[in-house]
């Protein structure tokens, strides 16, 4: 592939087919019942599962998706911005999304596929490609999903481990135990600016494999994101989402079904969301029903005494991620927990590696500060971008977490959408939350 294919194939909108049936919930409620009887003859304890996995009205909300390579890794992109990677965060995990530059394309049908390379990783790269693309695709279709149910609203997409580490012991080594509860992959906060944020946990899996293989992995993820409950038990919703990535030519799939519920944080209206957030301790059991001699079930409940708290670590998680996408470093690690990792994003970081807010750029008019990374695509030496909108960044750079909401939700619905810049000469993404993520070919000085 030439190039200059490479980069307009990016900003190149397809069409994503996406099922959530009946027939879809039924087949995921079998495997469950196949995996519990697998455990049950291994004398294992069968997975708690959210009950009633539901498909979702997608019609009715009036979805199709349509959208870029781009998009799927610029969603990537913020989804893994604070995964730790090593002493080289900046680079290693700027580089999760940049690696599938070229693993995207179309078919003849106007669907999306992967690519020549996509359809070619190692063996024993597989499976981390199918499950971060289904990240990828997960977050893109969940966001346009609550906009639509919730069009006053805005969406966030949080890391669920940055934000539970706030008041929650996560392995099993550090809990004492021979194991942990499952836990889900992220948050989806539903938010406007005075009103209790609404809560839904989601798990997004991804395979090469055929749709029997993602009703499996929707079995097992129903049992992760069943293992958080907030405010009353068993009232919070989730989403659960699988990809297919077929190896040969064939269309990309998402498959989604969801649990109804409400999330809402009780309590939780009006909070103050600067002030810096404190590590707690909570009990690590659910507040479910329980015979008279039967312990409560292990895992993580969010109590409506803890539920103001939890808005602000969500509120304060966003923002690092919001932070560690335009650079890293002290600004990140203001709003961030001991435990979530404070001290990681504090430390030095060598400038060969690391990542660090000194780039602004015009996009679609816009004014934008970040950081680049400047690597080969073919053999030619390209530029990515990534920032935030300079006023929105000026509120977390100082602190300001309230006034960031307050803008970014208002900003919401204004950024514009073409998905590729004439003036800055390549694909771009701006997503609702304000942040972009730009590429372009680097003109030699």
């Amino acid at each position: 592939m030439k190039r200059a294919d490479v980069l307009r194939d990016l900003a190149q909108p397809w069409n994503v087919a996406v099922h959530s049936t009946p027939d879809l919930a039924g087949s995921v409620a079998k495997a469950a019942t196949a995996d519990d009887k697998a455990k049950r003859e291994k004398n294992q304890a069968p997975l708690r599962r959210k009950p009633e996995l539901r498909p979702l009205p997608l019609k009715a909300l009036g979805l199709s998706l349509r959208l870029t390579p781009w998009d799927v890794l610029h969603a990537l992109g913020r989804a893994n911005v604070l995964a730790r990677q090593g002493a080289g965060r900046g680079l290693a995990e700027h580089w999760a999304s940049l690696k599938y530059c070229q693993a995207l394309t179309g078919n003849d049908g106007s669907y999306m596929a992967l690519s020549t390379e996509g359809r070619n990783p190692r063996r024993h790269y597989a499976a981390t490609q199918s499950g971060e693309l289904g990240i990828g695709f997960a977050l893109v279709l969940a966001r346009r999903v609550l906009a639509a149910q919730y069009p006053d609203h805005s969406v966030s997409v949080i890391d669920a481990e940055i934000a539970m580490r706030a008041g929650w012991e996560l392995t099993g080594r550090e809990a004492g135990r021979s194991s942990a509860p499952r836990r889900p992959g992220f948050f989806l906060e539903v938010w406007k600016p005075g009103e209790p944020s609404r809560v839904i946990p989601v798990t997004c899996k991804g395979t090469h494999g055929i749709a029997a293989q993602v009703h499996k992995q929707l079995a097992t993820a129903s049992a992760d994101v069943e293992g958080i409950h907030i405010g009353a038990y068993n009232e919070t919703p989730a989403f659960v989402f699988g990809t297919t990535l077929p190896k040969k030519s064939e269309s990309i799939t998402l498959y989604l079904l969801h649990a109804p519920g409400d999330g809402t944080l009780v309590d939780a209206k009006d909070l103050h969301l600067d002030p810096p957030v404190e590590d707690r301790s909570i009990r690590p059991d659910i507040d479910a029903p329980t015979g008279p001699n039967e312990e409560p079930p292990v895992g993580y409940h969010v109590r409506p005494e803890e539920c103001g708290w939890f808005g602000r670590v969500l509120a304060q998680a966003d923002a690092a991620g919001l932070m560690a996408f335009t650079g890293g470093g002290e600004p990140t690690a203001r709003y961030l927990t001991k435990r979530q990792g404070k001290g990681h994003f504090e430390t030095f970081t060598h400038a060969g590696t690391g990542i660090v807010q000194d780039v602004t750029h015009i996009i679609h008019g816009r004014k934008f500060v970040g950081t680049d990374h400047v690597f080969r695509l073919n053999g030619v030496r390209v530029e990515a971008f990534s920032g935030l909108a300079e006023s929105l960044f000026d509120h977390l750079r100082d602190g300001r977490v309230d006034q960031y909401r307050h803008e970014a939700h208002a900003l919401r619905d204004s950024w514009p959408t073409d998905p590729w810049d004439a003036k800055w000469r390549g694909p771009v993404s701006i997503h609702p939350d304000g942040t972009v993520m730009a590429l372009r070919r680097l003109r030699l000085r």
